[in-house]
């Protein structure tokens, strides 16, 4: 039976059995049986139709048969043997209902467990430790937490099992704060933590950002002189990276003897999340063996950090040494594409990945198709797409309602918005900044006005500089200069660039050089590099003839060493982004270039001499 490896030996195994009589034993035949049952060569139904021929199968037999069915993932099967156990009652143990419970968690219902659970109680096997771990595991395995804590409580006795069981339920279920006061409960009794209980409490400091307990657990893996394993490494690593401690982090992954994709990955993801590329994509390009994942991680950090032609050069790159993407990926490479308007590209992955079904649908990746469209300005697509959703959250609804503000679309976005509160959605403070800013680029001021005014009192959403600034935009592009300046005085919170920037835009468009020459400070001392500042308020001036003002201003420029940067487009060709400034000649066919846009113009000039005539 050692060497058993197929059913086809197994059977000339049993014929010799036969013969010799052995098959009549109970521990060979329950090895038989064992083998059908559990092994990945065995046949669980060869194994039944054996099982029905033993005279008197014992607990270890129905045990073996409960678990079989188990693996083959037919569990009303499998149930169903325990059901005959009870009904013949056939003697059980505590395994018989660690696995009884392990079938009921491939149950969409809870009460198949809790039979289980009042059975257990009925005939004084609740008390045993094994039954009483598999019951909380049950429970917390569901979300039962209440069911799952008020077993563990009742328990007099509990390992290091127990309270890993608990406190990893807690963290799986995001009740992170449960999870870490449970540990620190574990560590004021006598029972020691294993790895997996750390791996557990990690992973809830991870999401929680507790880094006083993440390091607390830190210590106790360098007090102890136990040699521990890379799962519990990684997730100490990840650790540091989720609560923004890069130097620590650094530290430990140097540190580590062994190290594999999740722990460069963890690095990448770190250094990208802070902003400093530069190192990701160093850790990155360091990695032996790389994943989709890893791929992933340095494709969002660039897409996410305002580098979306990094993103897709590297998504190229990725698909072209053979990499499937994940859906994290297309979530990010269609960021980018939105960021860029590479509608070509955002169209082929809908087209490829989403309406030819290679990657399984989730609102997440459709939001992010939504998004995108509406980002290349392709709004009705977008609009397709979303009324084509079965499920929607709210994120899908504001997507919408962001991309027809951007579109210019402030009807339609007032539309979505009352659908969406229709539907039973509250909105959120991001829906009133896309809201908000629909209305300033339609021109509804009363409207603007009205969901500013009422979204603390109707929703108690608190009004951030975000929205400020946009009702600010909105009073500024109407003319309504007096009152954006008295509403920007009147924050309670300081005034943002948006918010200075959106009253100075407004200044040169209404040609108020009073108004603009006492905003612009307050804009500068926010950001006094920035070019784009001093050139608005310049051409400001210009535009009243303000001669004065305008070589101040430059002078200003010329004492603080600011630049303007040149303003450049792009156009992307077969997956490669061409960069130009104005008047530029620096590509290699920038004559030929030049010609065309000439016969452009020229054919533009004569299409509209054939409109006057």
């Amino acid at each position: 039976m050692e060497s058993c490896s197929s059913m086809h030996q197994l059977k000339q195994i049993q014929a010799r059995m036969t013969l010799t009589g052995l098959i009549t034993h109970t521990f060979p035949l329950s090895r038989l049986l064992a083998f059908c049952a559990l092994a990945d060569a065995g046949d669980i139904r060869y194994g039944h139709r054996l099982f029905h021929r033993i005279p008197d199968p014992n607990t270890f037999m129905w045990n073996t048969m409960i678990r079989g069915y188990r693996k083959a993932r037919i569990p009303a099967t499998a149930f169903s043997f325990f059901l005959h156990m009870l009904r013949r009652r056939v003697q059980l143990d505590s395994r018989t209902f660690v696995f009884a419970l392990k079938v009921c968690e491939h149950f969409s219902r809870a009460s198949p467990g809790e039979s289980v659970h009042c059975v257990a109680r009925k005939i004084g096997f609740d008390s045993e430790l094994l039954v009483r771990n598999g019951l909380v595991y049950f429970y917390a395995e569901r979300g039962w937490l209440n069911h799952a804590r008020r077993v563990f409580d009742e328990m007099s006795f509990k390992d290091v099992v127990t309270w890993t069981t608990m406190i990893d339920g807690y963290a799986g279920c995001n009740c992170l704060d449960a999870a870490v006061e449970l540990f620190s409960l574990m560590l004021v009794g006598d029972v020691e933590p294993n790895e997996v209980t750390l791996i557990a409490v990690l992973s809830a400091c991870s999401q929680k950002g507790d880094l006083g307990m993440g390091k607390r657990i830190h210590e106790i893996m360098e007090r102890k002189t136990v040699r521990w394993g890379l799962s519990l490494h990684n997730a100490l690593l990840d650790m540091y990276v989720k609560c923004g401690c890069l130097m620590d982090a650094r530290e430990l992954f140097d540190r580590m003897e062994t190290r594999d994709v999740f722990s460069w990955t963890s690095m990448v993801n770190g250094y990208a999340k802070c902003g400093d590329l530069e190192s990701a994509r160093r850790f990155f390009d360091q990695t032996p063996r790389k994943n989709v994942v890893c791929w992933s991680a340095m494709i969002a950090g660039y897409s996410q950090n305002d580098k979306p032609e990094e993103s897709l050069t590297l998504f190229h790159k990725m698909l072209g040494e053979g990499f499937v993407p994940v859906e994290h990926t297309l979530v990010s490479v269609l960021s980018a594409c939105g960021q860029l308007s590479c509608l070509s590209l955002g169209h082929w992955i809908h087209q490829y990945f989403v309406d030819e079904k290679r990657m399984p649908l989730s609102v997440t990746l459709v939001n992010a198709i939504i998004d995108m469209y509406a980002k290349c300005g392709s709004i009705d697509v977008a609009a397709e797409v979303f009324s084509a959703m079965s499920e929607r959250n709210l994120v899908s609804w504001n997507s919408m309602i962001a991309g027809y503000a951007a579109n210019g679309r402030a009807k339609q976005a007032v539309e979505v918005f009352d659908q969406m509160r229709c539907m039973g959605f509250k909105p959120d403070d991001i829906t009133f900044v896309s809201l908000l800013t629909a209305c300033s680029h339609g021109g509804l001021v009363s409207e603007g006005q009205e969901y500013f005014d009422t979204m603390e009192r109707n929703y108690g959403i608190k009004p951030k500089k975000e929205h400020y600034a946009c009702m600010i935009d909105l009073l500024g592009r109407t003319g309504l200069l007096e009152e954006a300046y008295k509403l920007i005085t009147k924050m309670p919170m300081q005034p943002c660039e948006a918010a200075w920037g959106a009253l100075l835009s407004a200044c040169r468009k209404h040609g108020n050089v009073e108004l603009a020459n006492s905003s612009a400070p307050n804009l500068l001392n926010l950001d006094p590099e920035d070019s784009g500042i001093y050139v608005l308020l310049a051409n400001i001036c210009a535009n009243e003839r303000k001669w004065g003002d305008v070589r101040r201003v430059r002078s200003l420029m010329r004492d603080k060493g600011v630049k303007k940067i040149p303003g450049h487009s792009l156009i992307e060709i077969d997956g490669e982004f061409k960069v130009f400034l104005v008047a530029d000649e620096s590509h290699p066919q920038s004559e030929e270039i030049y010609k065309v846009l000439d016969e452009i113009f020229l054919l533009s000039k004569l299409e509209d001499s054939d409109c006057e005539l």
